[in-house]
This record gives C-alpha cells, sequence and structure tokens, in this order.
C-alpha cells in the first residue's frame, strides 16, 4: 500500500484490504471514527502500535496519556499539527 492509495481509500466505506492494523486505525481516526480507531490499537504492544496511540490521545486533548504514549513509542511529543502527524504516520506504515 502506498501513500496515496491510501488516501484515496478515505472516498470509500470501508478501509483497504489487507491493511495492517495500524493503517485501518488510521483510517477509521481519518474517518472521523476516534473511538474505533482507539479499540483497534490500544492493545497492540509496539512502538508503531505507541506511536499511533499517542497520536490518538494527543488529538482528543489528553496531554498527559499521550506523553506516556509517546514515551513508549520512543518519540517525542510531535509539535506539529494533527493532520500532519497523521500524514508522517501513515508514511511510516506504507513504508513498512
Amino acid at each position: 500500500m502506498d501513500v496515496l492509495s491510501f488516501k484515496e481509500s478515505l472516498s470509500g466505506n470501508e478501509p483497504p484490504q489487507n491493511s495492517s492494523a495500524y493503517l485501518i486505525a488510521l483510517w477509521y481516526d481519518a474517518k472521523g471514527d476516534w473511538d474505533k480507531a482507539h479499540k483497534l490499537i490500544q492493545d497492540i504492544e509496539d512502538q508503531n502500535a505507541s506511536w499511533i496511540h499517542a497520536y490518538l490521545h494527543r488529538k482528543e486533548g489528553d496531554s498527559g496519556n499521550a506523553d506516556y504514549w509517546y514515551r513508549r513509542a520512543g518519540k517525542k511529543k510531535s509539535a506539529v499539527s494533527l493532520e500532519k502527524e497523521w500524514e508522517e504516520i501513515v508514511v511510516a506504515q506504507c513504508s513498512r
């Protein structure tokens, strides 16, 4: 999956088939379903999931929880817009 194809999939009603749990969570977030994105990512225990988890809590406005997840991801809290961070995460996931 490349970034352009992933973004184009947002016009549909379902996430792209054979996408990782990471991309599916990001897809639901972009579609406005924060809860579904969070449920998909919260039980995956690796740095990629932690970064998405951090982003979601930052978006939610829960800074303390976001900080915890950024530390688990091995990243500093993002200073870019939420839209830019979402794109950075998508790029990272598509290049895996």
